[in-house]
């Protein structure tokens, strides 16, 4: 019985730490080993600070017009070609068992417990973009371009 109960408890730890497994910890960035991509830490506006672990600074909301050229900026600065996560890549970093922001904060400190976007436009209707709002764990697809949201850039490994 005492093994029964041993397993059970181990199997239930495993799936539990599943997700924390799936990323790997490298400074400003965070490896995502299910999706094989790298995102920022931070949301666009906050620097890493590696001495504080953790996010400074105020993260911005900007429009997909802002966005553009938030991304040449960061292409520039840090190696790779950095992008808007698709709907599916961000709704994987929610947390839904997580206090106050629906993301592990223990990758993704400081994280704004609002809306950000994504790069895809609303099938329904296009004139509208999808969000993943990180204070519910729900998506929307009802912003439009010139809507400020927050942003988490991510790129291919």
């Amino acid at each position: 019985m005492k093994i029964k109960i041993f397993c059970f408890i181990s199997i239930f730890l495993i799936i539990t730490n599943v997700k924390s497994a799936d990323f790997i910890d490298k400074g400003y960035y965070v490896i995502d080993l299910a999706n094989k991509v790298e995102w920022l830490k931070c949301t666009v506006g906050q620097l890493w600070d590696e001495d504080k672990k953790k996010c400074v600074g105020s993260a911005k909301k900007l429009n997909m017009e802002e966005i553009k050229e938030a991304n040449n900026q960061i292409n520039e600065q840090l190696e790779g070609k950095w992008r808007l996560p698709s709907r599916k890549e961000l709704e994987t970093l929610v947390c839904k068992d997580c206090e106050g922001s629906k993301i592990d904060k223990r990758f993704f400190p400081n994280t704004p417990a609002e809306p950000f976007w994504t790069s895809q436009r609303n099938w329904w209707s296009p004139k509208f973009f999808w969000s993943v709002n990180f204070f519910t764990g729900h998506s929307f697809g009802r912003f439009v371009p010139e809507k400020r949201l927050y942003i988490r850039f991510l790129r291919e490994r």
